[in-house]
């Protein structure tokens, strides 16, 4: 944490080099004779020159200056620090305003309660080198002169404490609000950098293939999680998602009789026995995590190993038995449909494996978003920093807002109609169109505060399909496995029924990962970049 750091200090170059020893003992135990600045005096033998503010004069001490001002410039410096209840920093300030503006002595004098012509920080920059008059304490200057009367009694002495407290108390405001606009600024600049490595380099096809350029080791986190059966387990379970494939093929067997099948990541290979079940020629089933083993003893017991073939490999590594085939079936959506970049794999094995007349299934799929305004789940994930126990960590807000969450949004919570803002052709759609900026234009139901923006997607199985299937994984319908993404916003945005809420949405692969995400959303004046990882 920054240190601050009091302006007194920087009286000059030399002046830290120059300021005496600290006494251990008291104040009762100097000499009363003795004038405060006496040191200055003494020291090295050498005399002392104040120059006066109002003047070119030398004279030998701050008392003779003080004096020389009232006597010759009739202005009483110690009644104009009290007039205006100068503190520390307010006496440092008049110094340096007079000697840099060169104010006429008649001018001072005059000067109205507020606002003060030196209230500026630039004032605290000394304008003399080694100046005895900032290195003077102000409430001996006003304690020991006796060219005014500085309140002494008990309770002006009281009154002038509580002036200084209180505007101790401005300063260490006015302090917090620049660390926070300063915090601000930082988080700005934060997004800048971010925008620059996102766009950078997006539109060169080189940079395009992060996915298939990964090595086996670097790619092993990603496909170790799918050795875990548990997720094998939540997914199969997941009716909406697993009965839509099954009745895609099923229901159109003219699609599949004697074609000759690639299902890539096939994990437990219930969508190769779907397709062999409904006609195809040959399945061929690939997969590189450990669950193919599980998956090549599940063919066995189903005894259909004379259809389907098992490869264990990332399918930009191996090489297939056949040189095409008539079609690709793949469940690679991830939350938000672009998580974990297994699409980047399915295109890979269609611009190298499919047939000109073939077809990948799903064949279509879209994005969608929808306003959200629970306010509870805001105060629950945000506003609950402000007050934890009693302790304020607010500055959590700026680590755990652009974490995207995925969970189930409630669909009375949405707050707008939901808007599409891409759309894929899977047999069509090229890498880099997988990284995209969209305007959307979300038309609001309810007038309330807008919390969250909900990201979903649409699967569409429609080429070739005399019955066509699809299904939605929006809050509006059964959920699945993949629920929503959430992308919740620092401050709720009040939103009128009938207006509509316009923003921008963009959306590129992690460069450092490229199965992550980040997603950043622009609203009017406000920018938020979330990591989905």
């Amino acid at each position: 944490m920054a240190e601050y750091t009091d302006p007194r200090e920087f009286g000059g170059d030399g002046a830290a080099d120059e300021m005496p020893e600290l006494s251990d003992g008291d104040d009762e135990d100097m000499d009363n004779d003795e004038e405060p600045w006496q040191w200055e005096e003494e020291e090295d033998g050498l005399p002392v020159n104040v120059t006066c503010l109002f003047c070119d004069r030398l004279l030998n001490s701050v008392p003779a200056t003080l004096q020389h001002c009232t006597d010759e410039h009739q202005v009483n410096l110690v009644d104009v620090i009290r007039k205006h209840n100068l503190d520390d920093y307010g006496y440092i300030k008049m110094i340096n305003f007079i000697r840099s503006t060169k104010c006429d002595a008649s001018g001072l004098t005059g000067l109205p309660d507020a606002p003060l012509p030196w209230e500026s920080e630039d004032f605290l920059r000394p304008v003399l080198q080694d100046d005895l008059l900032l290195q003077t304490d102000l409430e001996e200057l006003c304690e020991g002169s006796s060219l005014s009367t500085c309140p002494s009694s008990g309770t002006k002495s009281h009154d002038a404490l509580q002036q200084r407290a209180l505007a101790a108390e401005e300063r260490a405001r006015t302090a917090e609000e620049a660390l926070t606009r300063a915090m601000d600024d930082l988080q700005k600049l934060k997004l800048l950098a971010q925008g620059l490595v996102l766009n950078a380099g997006t539109s060169k096809p080189g940079n395009l293939g992060a996915v298939a350029e990964l090595r086996e080791d670097e790619d092993e986190a990603y496909f170790s999680s799918y050795g875990h059966y548990s997720i094998h387990e939540e997914m199969l379970k997941d009716k909406v998602r697993t009965e839509s494939y099954r009745d895609f093929m099923y229901r159109n067997p003219d699609v599949f009789r004697d074609k000759v099948v690639l299902d890539v990541g096939c994990g437990t290979g219930i969508l190769s026995m779907f397709a062999a079940r409904a006609g195809a020629k040959q399945v061929i089933a690939v997969d590189q995590s450990a669950i193919i083993y599980q998956a090549m003893d599940i063919v066995r017991f189903n005894q259909l190993e004379d259809k389907i073939t098992v490869i264990k490999g990332r399918i930009e590594d191996i090489k297939l038995p056949v040189e095409k085939v008539d079609i690709i079936i793949s469940e690679w959506m991830g939350y938000f449909l672009l998580f974990e970049s297994m699409l980047d794999s399915v295109l890979y094995a269609r611009d190298l494996y499919l047939a000109d007349n073939g077809s990948v299934y799903p064949d279509l799929c879209n994005i969608s978003l929808a306003a959200v305004g629970d306010a509870h789940k805001h105060q629950d994930h945000i506003a609950f920093w402000d007050d934890v126990y009693g302790f304020n960590m607010a500055c959590m807000k700026r680590v755990v807002l652009p974490e995207s969450m995925v969970e189930m949004v409630k669909e009375d919570t949405l707050i707008s109609e939901p808007a599409v803002i891409q759309t894929f052709d899977c047999n069509r759609v090229c890498l880099s169109e997988l990284e995209f900026d969209s305007d959307f234009s979300l038309k609001i139901t309810n007038t309330a505060d807008c919390t969250a923006i909900v990201g979903y997607f649409d699967i569409f199985f429609d080429k070739g399909c005399g019955n066509k299937v699809m299904f939605s994984t929006g809050p509006q319908v059964t959920k699945t496995h993949w629920k929503q993404t959430v992308f919740l916003l620092e401050r709720p945005l009040s939103v009128q029924a009938g207006e509509e809420l316009r923003g921008k949405i963009t959306v590129r692969k992690n460069k450092k990962d490229p199965r992550s995400l980040w997603v950043t959303f622009d609203l009017g004046d406000r920018k938020q970049t979330y990591c989905m990882q």
